[in-house]
């Protein structure tokens, strides 16, 4: 019997899409919040040296990410104590925020969900700080719908490997893995990474379509819009 359903974040409940001109955009105003004039090399070193590290294929092991930007802005003389790279940190996080934008049903569908009484998490990988993604879910009033959330940055992980999603079932009351529905928009991510554990999974479609080659892990359900995953909760159920 199904008891919890777990959703990635970008790309599932919300549209994230990336952008050169916010990566700039980010580095002008983080430096902006140190009172630094802007050094377009921040961002030229950045897309360079920093980005494969960010995003390279198949790492599981999540980075530190501002961690990685005292070590960016150390190349330039910058050298900002606690207090000044948190200031740094929220203002090229907040830059991004047209990058950002909650699908129309999202709402609607989370309170579909609960009042059919099944407990629900966000699982997401994020690099950001947790407490900047944190305030994203408040502000998208998001966090008042689930029961639990987890970034892959205050675990240490990324999906698919199994150590995020633990967490978050450990988070809504230690429910089994095999009373769980992964809803994603990734095949090796959400889709493999729950399927290993044991959950069922949904392959979220309304924002992106990725296409498995047969040979990777394939859904039990395909979700063409939000409200479609009411039905696969209610085929399992």
């Amino acid at each position: 019997m199904l008891e919890a359903i777990l959703f990635d974040w970008g790309d599932t409940l919300m549209r994230w899409e990336f952008s050169q001109e916010l990566l700039a955009a980010g580095h002008r105003a983080g430096l902006e919040a140190l009172g630094v004039p802007p050094v377009p090399e921040v961002t030229d070193r950045f897309r360079d040296a920093y980005l494969p590290r960010v995003f390279a294929p198949g790492m599981l092991e999540e980075v530190e990410y501002p961690g990685l930007v005292r070590e960016l802005l150390g190349e330039f003389g910058i050298d900002p104590d606690e207090a000044a790279l948190d200031r740094y940190l929220d203002a090229e996080h907040r830059a991004w925020a047209p990058a950002r934008q909650l699908a129309a049903t999202t709402h609607a569908l989370l309170e579909t969900l609960r009042e059919r009484g099944y407990k629900l998490a966000l699982v997401s990988n994020a690099l950001d700080p947790p407490w900047l993604l944190h305030r994203d879910l408040a502000e998208f009033r998001v966090t008042e719908r689930l029961d639990a959330a987890v970034f892959s940055s205050e675990v240490g992980w990324r999906k698919p490997h199994p150590a995020i999603f633990e967490r978050a079932l450990d988070e809504l009351g230690g429910i089994a893995p095999e009373r769980a529905l992964m809803v994603g928009d990734r095949l090796r991510e959400d889709v493999g990474g729950g399927a290993a554990l044991g959950m069922a999974t949904c392959q979220a479609l309304w924002f992106r379509a990725e296409e498995g080659d047969g040979s990777g892990p394939e859904p039990e359900f395909k979700a063409f819009t939000q409200m479609d995953v009411v039905t696969a909760a209610k085929r399992l159920g």
